[in-house]
């Protein structure tokens, strides 16, 4: 019985699917299922009761869970004393992020760090703020970058940082040649937005609530770079994440306008599952990030 096959176990238990389970570990589903074999048969006992519709652990596979977890537990924190022992700050971080955070934040922090440990390998996913939730606590990956972050009981959280929230048009749109315009002014506006269950559009139009403003989006994206393109071809006007804009705004393709009502912000963090067990290079990436926000 290997520990790479109680590692599989855990993994396909908590994520209740084959095709994620070998996503995982690096291995097919073929794979997995032959792991999970050799577990029963091993332990002479039916694991898994399995189904096209649902997927349950029996008794028996309950408590193997719940002791493969303590094992692997004390199998990664015997590797992570053993690298700290040896002082060796090396090995793949499996990173996870919006698409905003990803391209316009994680770089100049990613070049940072690899330049103070050049033996660390750092792998980036840019996926939508549900499929990090979902890749964390699926053990798909080690961290995950969202912003406006949720509270869930199973995930650590650790705030990153925060954008300034700014409204930007094209360089011969009218408002372009004011320095600060007010929220309500957006009302007769066409507006660029991101789509609906996007966190960000939720707190933009949290806001715009509280204001009593009320606009009317003629175009929604999923992700940050389409909605430029969009602002940047005339297409309407947009509230976004200055960070996430300052290329475009150094080239004077697009115009950014300070907001009169106050000062808004976009706070962002770094999630890990609850338990986990961080590895030298893990904890030191984390502590730059800390150090930088």
């Amino acid at each position: 019985m290997k520990i790479e096959s109680l590692k599989a176990f855990c993994d396909l238990a908590e994520t209740e699917s084959f095709t994620k389970t070998a996503q995982i570990n690096g291995v097919t589903q073929s794979a997995i299922s032959q792991q999970v074999s050799s577990l029963e048969h091993t332990f002479n006992s039916l694991l898994i009761e399995r189904s096209k519709k649902n997927f349950r652990l029996t008794r028996e596979g309950q408590v193997l869970h719940d002791y493969c977890k303590q094992i692997i537990q004390t199998n990664d924190l015997l590797h992570s004393k053993l690298e700290e022992l040896k002082d060796t700050i090396s090995g793949t971080i499996q990173v996870s992020a919006i698409y905003s955070i990803g391209l316009h934040d994680l770089p100049q922090y990613l070049q940072k760090y690899m330049q103070s440990y050049p033996t660390v390998n750092i792998h980036v996913e840019y996926r939508h703020a549900n499929q990090v939730y979902e890749d964390v606590l699926s053990n798909i990956v080690d961290l995950g970058f969202i912003a406006y972050p949720v509270n869930n009981p199973k995930l650590e959280t650790v705030p990153f940082g925060k954008d300034q929230l700014v409204m930007i048009c094209h360089p011969e749109h009218p408002f372009a040649k004011q320095k600060s315009l007010k929220l309500k002014d957006l009302a007769d506006q066409k507006v660029v937005g991101f789509e609906s269950d996007i966190p960000t559009r939720k707190a933009i139009d949290k806001i715009l609530r509280e204001y009593k403003v009320s606009v009317n989006y003629a175009m929604e994206f999923n992700n940050i770079e389409t909605l430029k393109r969009a602002v940047e071809i005339d297409a309407g006007i947009s509230i976004v994440p200055l960070a996430t804009v300052r290329q475009e705004i150094a080239q004077k393709t697009l115009i950014a306008v300070k907001i009169e009502d106050g000062q808004f912000f976009r706070p962002t963090a770094v999630i890990y599952k609850k338990k986990r067990v961080l590895t030298p290079a893990m904890k030191k990436f984390l502590a730059s990030l800390k150090k930088a926000a």
